[in-house]
C-alpha cells in the first residue's frame, strides 16, 4: 500500500456540501469554513484565495485551493474588493440562482466551486494533521477533466447525485493530495516519510495491512530484512517512536474509524485491531486517545 492510499483510507465524502458561484468584476465571495477540509478551485477567470490565516494567493482556472477549517476565507476578483456575499451568511439564499449554484447568473466572467467535506475522526486525523491550515495546487500544464466534469453535475437534481458529487470530490482530493504531497517543500508528516525507507518502510507497511496481527518487533525486522536492533534503531529516527508504540498509535487510529459505523461495537472493532478482550483494548484506548471507546463511539455518532 502506497503512502498516499494509507493516509486516504479513512476519508470519504458523506454529502458533501457543494457549490458553484458565478462573479463578474468587481466581485468578492466570503466563506466561513465549518468542516475539517474545504476545497476550492477557479473554473473560469482569475480568482484571489484570501484565507484569515494570512494566505493570499491568486489560483488560475484550475488551479485548487485546501482549507483545514474551521477558518473564515474570500474568494475575489482582487484584494481589495470587499465581500458583497456572505455565502454561510443567514442571506445567502437570496444569492441562490440554480441548484448549488450562487451568485450573479450563469453568463459572468468567473466560475468557482467550493467543496467541502464532514471528514470522520480516526485514521482521517492523520490527514488532518498533515497538512498546512491552507495552501494551493497549481494546475500547471495539466487539464483536470474531472473539474469539468464537476462543475456539470454540481447543479443537477437526479436520483443518486449525492453519490456522484460526493465521489467526484474524493476524486479531486486524491488528485489535488498527490500533487501536494510530491512537491518537495511540502511538510510531510515523519512517518508518511518513511513509508519511502528500504528498512522502515515494509515494517511500516505490514503495520498498516494487518493491524489486528500480533506483531514483533523481530517479525517486523524480517519483513525489512535486517536485525530487530538495526529495525528498532532507525524506525524510532525516522518516526520518532519505537515500532511498537508506532503500532499502538495507528491500531487506535483504525480503531477510532471503525467504531463510527453503526454496526460495530467495542469488542468487534477490538478484535479488528488486534486485541483478546475489550478490556484491553478499552485501556490502550483511553491511554492513547483521552477517552473510553464507548464515549468516543457516543460523540462520533451523534456528529
Amino acid at each position: 500500500m502506497d503512502a498516499l492510499t494509507t493516509l486516504l483510507r479513512g476519508v470519504h465524502a458523506q454529502r458533501a456540501d457543494l457549490c458553484r458561484s458565478f462573479a463578474s468584476p468587481p466581485w468578492s465571495l466570503a466563506f466561513t469554513a465549518t468542516a475539517p477540509l474545504t476545497l476550492v478551485t477557479a473554473v473560469r477567470g482569475d480568482t484571489w484565495l484570501l484565507v484569515e490565516d494570512g494566505t493570499s494567493v491568486l489560483l488560475r482556472p484550475g488551479d485548487f485551493g485546501v482549507i483545514r477549517g474551521p477558518m473564515r476565507f474570500v474568494l475575489a476578483d482582487d484584494p481589495s474588493t470587499p465581500p458583497q456575499i456572505d455565502l454561510d451568511g443567514p442571506d445567502c439564499e437570496q444569492w441562490l440562482v440554480d441548484t448549488r449554484t450562487y451568485g450573479f447568473g450563469a453568463d459572468q466572467d468567473a466560475l468557482v466551486i467550493t467543496g467541502s467535506y464532514a471528514v470522520e475522526r480516526g485514521v482521517s486525523d492523520r490527514l488532518l494533521n498533515a497538512l498546512p491550515r491552507a495552501f494551493v495546487v497549481p494546475c500547471g500544464d495539466e487539464h483536470c477533466p474531472t473539474l469539468d466534469v464537476l462543475a456539470t453535475e454540481i447543479p443537477k437534481d437526479q436520483a443518486g447525485q449525492d453519490v456522484i458529487l460526493d465521489r467526484l470530490l474524493d476524486l479531486l482530493l486524491v488528485y489535488v493530495l498527490r500533487e501536494w504531497f510530491d512537491r518537495p517543500d511540502s511538510n510531510t508528516p515523519a512517518w508518511y516519510r518513511a513509508l519511502g525507507d528500504e528498512t522502515v518502510g515494509p515494517a511500516l507497511r505490514a503495520m498498516h495491512d494487518e493491524p489486528e496481527r500480533a506483531w514483533t518487533v523481530a517479525e517486523l525486522a524480517a519483513r525489512a530484512g535486517v536485525s530487530r536492533a538495526a529495525l528498532a534503531r532507525r524506525f524510532t529516527t525516522l518516526v520518532g517512536v519505537p515500532p511498537l508504540t508506532y503500532l499502538t498509535e495507528w491500531r487506535m487510529d483504525v480503531a477510532a474509524d471503525l467504531l463510527t459505523q453503526p454496526d460495530a461495537t467495542v469488542s468487534s472493532v477490538a478484535r479488528a485491531v488486534g486485541y483478546a478482550d475489550g478490556f484491553a483494548f478499552s485501556t490502550a484506548f483511553k491511554r492513547v486517545r483521552g477517552v473510553r471507546p464507548s464515549d468516543h463511539r457516543v460523540v462520533a455518532l451523534r456528529a
